[in-house]
């Protein structure tokens, strides 16, 4: 019975909004019908733009010395006013007016003069509404005014008396009427899936959740006024595809109706970037979504921005250089400092950042040294005993890995490259001229995360080509994750693509890391999510 009564106040309350909107647009007051509001500042910009008026103007004043008063408070209360006012006098002389807008997040409404709280991109500012300053008529529609509603104010700021700067209105218009409830304890604090499925209602009430989106596109931004400054060019390549290569991921298919033609989505940027690099562009980067049908977790989201960069003429050396460098410069340019704290874990970017191979990294946790293990055989007995689990398919190179996943991963907190990983697991990279069981490869590791990709490309075709055939055979065998043949791209390595490093960043991964952030849903506005209807 009492939640139906709920409902029933709902849906009364939200019949007195649009019966309000009907009056304005009654009376030719309809807000939907205001095409701009042309705003002067935002909140945090007004606010040091008066904290510095208040410095010019009040220069060589002292501050007000409460310890002459003792216990007197009266004398003490009386004393504060009148030093309150003196300065409010010589402030007001020379007032400062701006033009703000935004959303009415808290109204309080006290007879001839009012107060609210409006927020727009910056954070929220109060505005002071009196009836003398703005009329009769107005300051009865301002009193009719919702939370939630838009408005555009011009006034003069001021500080008040609890030492808060806010704004004295003389003009108020109501620039969009909002026809919804706020929530009074907003659900996304107790239910997260809500917060993903209305992220404007997480955007409004959850300010921690506005400054991740923004800090994200701060740090992407610095990423591309780094790779700017080292004369790498940004391209576009297609997301629709013929054969979905360079990465070892599940594909998303479509059919392209007007080719009458199956299609794939792309889950990586590779191939496409390398025939870049055959056509003479040697330092080309993208910063776009790629799409995995895989699983949901807190690191994973099947559609993510993915960066991938190449560079001529280097290797994955010359990538480890230039990923060290790029993330002290983003960390610097979007946080001030190379030290930053995930999870509790205190993370320092201005370090050198640390350089092992896999089988060390593995030799280092385990024991195990991969190195004096000469058959598949001897390997899968190794997993056996340390209960890692397999395929029968798996090779040597497959079980270092799951090693290392198993039993090191977790465990590289600061800045680590892992380096030269098993030929099996890394089709696309040149092989060590010293072993050719391993490849010129590496990850980056932070806090227990794989943050990046680095490979020093493999150019030759014939090569190539047979790795291209053992993952055919692979994908033969049912491993939907295997990469296929694609005869373009060998054509354009039998074209020519001179030595190249290349390296793919998870940029929702590095937005996580920089902005504290525990699950990759925080960091990307709109996650993918169930269908309510299932």
């Amino acid at each position: 019975m009492a939640q139906q009564e709920n409902v029933q106040d709902i849906k009364q309350l939200l019949k007195v909004r649009r019966d309000k909107l009907s009056a304005l647009q009654e009376e030719g007051r309809d807000p939907f019908e205001i095409v701009k509001f042309d705003q002067s500042h935002h909140t945090e910009e007004a606010k040091k733009l008066y904290e510095e008026h208040e410095k010019k103007l009040l220069a060589g004043r002292p501050e007000f010395d409460a310890s002459k008063y003792g216990d007197d408070e009266e004398a003490l209360k009386a004393a504060a006013k009148e030093d309150y006012n003196e300065r409010r006098a010589i402030l007001d002389a020379d007032p400062l007016h701006v033009r703000l807008a935004g959303r009415i997040m808290s109204k309080r409404v006290m007879g001839k003069a009012s107060f609210s709280h409006i927020q727009d991109l910056d954070g929220t500012i109060q505005i002071y509404v009196t009836r003398d300053a703005l009329g009769e008529d107005e300051y009865a529609h301002y009193k009719k005014l919702d939370v939630w509603d838009i408005v555009g104010i011009y006034g003069w700021l001021f500080r008040t008396q609890t030492g808060e700067i806010s704004i004295h209105v003389e003009e108020l218009t109501l620039l969009t009427k909002s026809l919804q409830l706020p929530p009074e304890k907003f659900h996304g604090l107790t239910n997260t899936d809500m917060r993903f499925r209305q992220r404007y209602i997480d955007l409004i009430m959850n300010e921690d959740a506005k400054k991740t989106i923004v800090m994200r596109s701060k740090i992407i931004r610095a990423i591309r006024n780094y790779l700017d400054g080292l004369g790498f060019l940004e391209v576009e390549t297609p997301m629709l595809v013929h054969n979905a290569g360079g990465a070892a991921a599940r594909p998303f298919e479509t059919h392209f109706n007007a080719l009458d033609e199956d299609l794939k989505l792309r889950i990586s940027l590779e191939l496409y970037l390398k025939r870049l690099i055959v056509g003479g562009l040697e330092r080309v980067f993208e910063i776009g979504r790629v799409f995995r049908n895989e699983g949901l977790d807190t690191k994973h989201n099947p559609e993510f921005t993915l960066m991938e960069l190449y560079q001529a003429y280097t290797d994955y050396n010359g990538m480890m250089d230039l990923t060290e460098n790029m993330y002290r410069y983003v960390a610097e340019t979007v946080l001030g400092t190379t030290k930053l704290s995930y999870q509790g874990n205190e993370i320092d970017l201005g370090k050198p950042f640390r350089r092992l191979t896999m089988i060390d990294a593995i030799k280092e946790y385990t024991g195990v040294d991969f190195d004096q293990v000469k058959t598949d055989d001897e390997a899968k007995k190794i997993a056996d005993e340390h209960h890692v689990e397999y395929e029968d398919r798996h090779k040597k190179g497959d079980i270092v890995n799951l090693f290392f996943d198993e039993f090191c991963e977790e465990k590289m907190i600061q800045p680590t490259f892992i380096m030269d990983h098993p030929i099996e697991i890394s089709p696309l990279t040149k092989k060590k001229p010293d072993d050719p069981s391993k490849v010129q490869r590496f990850e980056m590791y932070i806090n227990g995360a794989e943050m990046c990709n680095a490979y020093s490309e493999l150019n030759d075709p014939i090569d190539q080509r047979e790795r291209f055939a053992a993952q055919d055979a692979l994908a033969a065998a049912g491993d939907d994750e295997a990469e296929h043949t694609d005869e373009d791209f060998l054509n354009a390595l039998e074209v020519g693509m001179p030595p190249t490093g290349g390296i793919g960043y998870g940029i929702d991964r590095m937005v996580m890391l920089m902005t504290d952030s525990p699950s990759i849903r925080e960091v990307i506005a709109f996650p993918t999510l169930k269908s309510t209807g299932k």
